[in-house]
């Protein structure tokens, strides 16, 4: 395979099907400065798409453009079949689409329930009051937790005290349950412990299988393969492609991250010490 350039492919047996959300030629102006040049990316519903490259590459800037914090300078996005502009994050999550932050929106003094339901709280009538429903909150808490494989010891106690990998559990879970048909995840294991690691992206793989599109953004190869059914790979705000699983090697995908050509011209001029 050339270093520069990855086969542009579909999902095997996608041709028949739409993707549910789907990226053309977007590019990001921020004055003279191109962010992005005319990358497209499409995802299908029960696959997981991983978007890698190194700093620098544009990851951050198309992720925010998918989710509504940026418009496109140009380009067209397409949601479940439909032209889509989304004016700010509020209308992406209503969409469907919802984002988990590598630093994520948590409180951790707070229980696991209360962070789990921040925002979208369930409430009982109380005579004139509406009140928070903590035990219809705890037991949803406590299924859908499970259902990623984390046996919480109990919803009460607070999320600082979950390890680095169940707190992004909860972040998951909590996008599923609230209606996510796009997760896109922000570098989900980028500081996280071989364990830890191991968790997260068993969720990812469970998430897949409920047929929900998962969007993965790293530059870590190797957690990319373990969960990726397709790979794209960005450099300096451009697409050198896409391919399916099982048409590249770690090694080319790790080649295209680190510059392609470029990486091979300095190591040669290094003596192969790259």
């Amino acid at each position: 395979m050339p270093d520069s350039a990855m086969p542009d492919s579909t999902t095997p047996g996608s041709t028949m099907r739409s993707p549910i959300i789907e990226m053309r030629d977007i590019e990001k102006h921020f004055g003279s400065v191109i962010a992005l040049a005319g990358v497209s990316l499409d995802v299908f519903a029960g696959e997981c798409h991983c978007l890698l490259g190194d700093n620098g590459a544009g990851k951050s800037t198309f992720i925010k453009t998918m989710s509504g914090v940026h418009q496109p300078t140009s380009g067209e996005v397409f949601f479940e079949g439909k032209p889509m502009s989304f004016s700010d994050p509020a209308a992406a999550i209503a969409a469907g689409i919802a984002t988990v932050h590598q630093h994520l929106a948590m409180i951790p003094l707070m229980s696991v329930t209360r962070n789990f339901f921040m925002g979208n709280e369930p409430v009982k009538k109380v005579g004139p009051f509406k009140l928070f429903d903590q035990q219809l909150a705890n037991k949803v808490t406590m299924e859908q937790m499970s259902a990623m494989g984390i046996n919480l010891r109990s919803p009460d106690q607070a999320v600082g005290t979950l390890s680095g990998g169940e707190r992004q559990t909860v972040a998951i879970a909590r996008a599923v349950h609230f209606g996510a048909k796009v997760l896109i995840l922000d570098e989900p294991t980028s500081a996280l412990g071989v364990r830890q690691t191991a968790n997260v992206l068993s969720t990812v793989d469970k998430v897949r299988k409920q047929g929900i599109a998962v969007v993965f953004i790293t530059h870590n190869v190797r957690h990319a393969l373990a969960v990726g059914d397709r790979f794209t790979v960005l450099n300096r705000g451009k697409t050198l492609g896409t391919a399916n699983r099982g048409e590249i090697t770690p090694e080319e995908l790790q080649d295209l991250m680190a510059g392609g050509q470029e990486m091979v011209a300095l190591e040669s001029s290094l003596g192969g010490t790259v």
